[in-house]
């Protein structure tokens, strides 16, 4: 109980229900070792949350972009819904020290791993709509969308067109673009190669370089380009 008060303190939120956010932070781990206890791990608050989140950062990036294109938006969503970004909201709370994890898990590292981090944020998300409704958690998780969203299109300014269509195409449908040549020709001394690119079974792009890795990344901004113009749309997983 006295971690579940320093937690709400770091949230900023009091539960109604504080066996809500107990069984968020409910690794399963813990009930397999711990089978007399009554609770519910927090898979379930998890999924609810992981929709949840999917619907508050898109509303949000609704009304802040109110040009920009389906496509773009669906990658913004993508990158802020991540693994990687909610596992940093989890460190920002410390989420970590307040997980019940089975012995195994916790001697293992568990409270640092961004799999777990990011499952305990979604499932404290669903909690937290299941106590207070959808303009909590719209409260809650807002401030942290902006930083984060700057952070992340920094970090993107840095980046080539292959590794953005692969954050893109891994975080939203779960695949790795697979590259291959389609032809070469010209002279050995200025050799012209055509790559195309492949997300699952679909062809998203076509480039043209005078090396293949040059042609790859022709090929991933063409994809990446079709994407976000919905030329080319994916049904997300």
């Amino acid at each position: 109980m006295a971690e579940l008060i320093k937690l709400q303190e770091r949230l900023s939120v009091q539960f109604h229900d504080l066996s809500l956010l107990q069984r968020a932070l409910t690794h399963r781990s813990y009930l397999n070792e711990h089978p007399e206890h009554s609770l519910e791990d927090n898979e379930r608050l998890e999924f609810l949350g992981d929709a949840v989140l999917d619907f508050v950062a898109g509303a949000w990036l609704y009304d802040r972009f109110p040009e920009m294109d389906e496509g773009r938006l669906t990658r913004l969503r993508a990158g802020l819904v991540r693994t990687e970004t909610l596992a940093s909201f989890a460190r920002r709370f410390r989420l970590g020290e307040a997980l019940l994890l089975g012995k195994g898990e916790d001697e293992s590292g568990g409270r640092e791993r961004e799999k777990i981090l990011c499952g305990a944020f979604e499932a404290l998300i669903g909690a937290l709509y299941l106590d207070q409704g959808m303009e909590a958690v719209q409260r809650f998780v807002e401030p942290l969308l902006e930083p984060a969203l700057t952070d992340m299109l920094e970090r993107a300014a840095d980046k080539d067109p292959k590794s953005l269509l692969q954050e893109w195409a891994q975080a939203t449908l779960g695949e790795t673009p697979l590259y291959r040549t389609v032809s070469s020709h010209g002279p050995d001394h200025a050799k012209q190669f055509t790559v195309e690119v492949l997300i699952g079974a679909t062809p998203c792009g076509r480039g043209t370089g005078p090396s293949k890795q040059a042609a790859a990344q022709s090929a991933a901004q063409n994809a990446l380009s079709a994407i976000e113009a919905g030329e080319i749309v994916f049904e997300e997983r």
